[in-house]
């Protein structure tokens, strides 16, 4: 099995992503958690060199992915100088089998887990159970998610498409406690249920923000304290990190640390940040370093510079599809533009290749990025890509984009198209059933109006 066949454990759904651009349904309360942060993020740029801050970052992840295979092997030398240690994954598949071995070897019925993308590509909690072990999400966003049955829908904010009365309904059935949408009597019941389980728990699994290879540090950034109850308070922890996730020295990671939590949540610094340096006496560490498709975006130089992200999720909030359709309109782990990048590059163009066209192409997502990833860019190389594939389109579009590419050959097409326009606007007018492929865009906007004289008949007639 290739890198790339086995990066994506979650299949994933093209006909979601279909379904769901076709018809943008997302939840009423997306649009207005992502101003929130928007605003509160724009209050925050102003105390610091923003600008060359980002650049900084940037060069550090430049330098970073172009060392890629030297910095590691130095984390992992560093790592296990300090008693932990570091296990390599190809796929995905692989990474959640060594996991379930260290469960096997320790004898774990119940892992407690810390925020974690790369886990949601092992699929990790359907795995545990499979295996008759009890995965716990810790962070509240991912336990919410959990007790609903979903997958998260922002990488930041799991949970922000559920409303806080939906929250409370939801609480209300699964966990037979009386209703109750209050944040903080919510939040309050969470933690006195998952309080008991860090005790219970036989390994905590965390992410990894940042991987620093100068010491063999494993940094977790969070606001919730959970991160480091994972980490701490069960006596084995594994990490789970993307092969991207290195950086060359401590002293690097401050640049981070000022971007991360402004460019996420809009706050100058996050509550928590964790530094594990390897086990204490008595208990165990373990880092599982996983490819998992990564290194086909690393030898594409078009898209290598997608590995720079530090998931911050600053491109969703601004991106004005993914505030219309939500995070599971893109169908895999990955959301918005920077999934409409990683995905197909991981999973393969052949399976994601509508996700490029998923895009405005207004730049704002490439503005707002705090390691300027030219995310634009990206997508439009992976749109030719697509193309030359052949298979992003349905055959009316392919159809549609033959049309319009005949009729600007020559102005004699052009002219008859222009007319051709005009008639079927007049005709769309008397029988809208006739337009049922257009319908979910007429819905919120009016056909555009066609000129009854061109300039160039008016030209002509005079």
């Amino acid at each position: 099995m290739s890198e790339r066949e086995g990066a994506a454990v979650i299949a994933y759904d093209r006909l979601a992503v279909e379904r769901d651009f076709a018809d943008p349904h997302g939840p009423a309360a997306l649009f207005a958690s992502m101003q929130r942060s928007n605003d509160a993020k724009r209050a925050r740029h102003a105390d610091v060199d923003w600008e060359g801050l980002r650049e900084q970052a940037r060069a550090i992840k430049v330098f970073a992915i172009a060392n890629l295979g030297e910095l590691l092997r130095r984390f992992e030398r560093e790592f296990q100088a300090r008693g932990g240690a570091v296990l390599w994954a190809r796929t995905g598949e692989e990474a959640a089998g060594a996991f379930l071995d260290i469960c096997k070897r320790h004898g774990a019925a119940m892992v407690v887990k810390g925020k974690s993308m790369v886990s949601e590509e092992m699929e990790l909690n359907a795995r545990l159970e499979r295996a008759g072990i009890e995965p716990v999400e810790t962070d509240l966003g991912e336990f919410i998610v959990q007790l609903a049955g979903q997958r998260p829908s922002h990488i930041i904010g799991p949970a922000v498409h559920l409303s806080r009365q939906e929250i409370g309904a939801l609480f209300a059935r699964e966990l037979q406690v009386p209703y109750d949408d209050d944040p903080a009597a919510l939040s309050e019941i969470a933690r006195r249920l998952i309080r008991r389980k860090y005790l219970e728990a036989g390994i905590g699994m965390t992410g990894a923000n940042f991987a620093v290879a100068e010491t063999g540090t494993i940094v977790v950034v969070e606001n919730e304290g959970n991160g480091g109850l994972s980490a701490m308070a069960p006596p084995v922890h594994v990490a789970v990190m993307g092969i991207e996730k290195v950086i060359p020295r401590l002293d690097d990671l401050i640049v981070f640390l000022h971007l991360l939590a402004r460019a996420a949540t809009g706050q100058k610094l996050s509550a928590y940040t964790h530094l594990f340096l390897g086990p204490v006496a008595g208990r165990s560490a373990y880092c599982i370093i996983v490819d998992a498709g990564r290194t086909e975006v690393l030898a594409d130089e078009h898209v290598r510079s997608a590995l720079h992200c530090i998931r911050c999720g600053a491109c969703m909030n601004v991106c004005p599809i993914y505030r219309r359709a939500g995070g599971w309109a893109y169908g895999w782990v990955y959301p918005g533009p920077i999934g409409s990048v990683l995905t197909p590059a991981m999973v393969g163009i052949d399976k994601a290749g509508e996700l490029p066209f998923a895009s405005t192409l207004c730049g704002a997502c490439r503005d707002e990025c705090p390691v300027k990833i030219d995310l634009p860019n990206q997508l439009v190389h992976l749109r030719s890509e697509a193309v030359e594939h052949g298979g992003h389109a349905s055959r009316v579009e392919r159809f549609a984009v033959g049309v319009w590419a005949n009729a600007m050959r020559s102005s004699t097409a052009y002219r008859r198209a222009v007319g051709a326009a005009r008639a079927g606007r007049s005709i769309a007018k008397l029988f809208p059933w006739l337009i049922k492929p257009l319908r979910a865009w007429t819905r919120e906007r009016e056909l555009p109006h066609v000129a009854r004289q061109t300039f160039r008949d008016w030209w002509a007639s005079r």
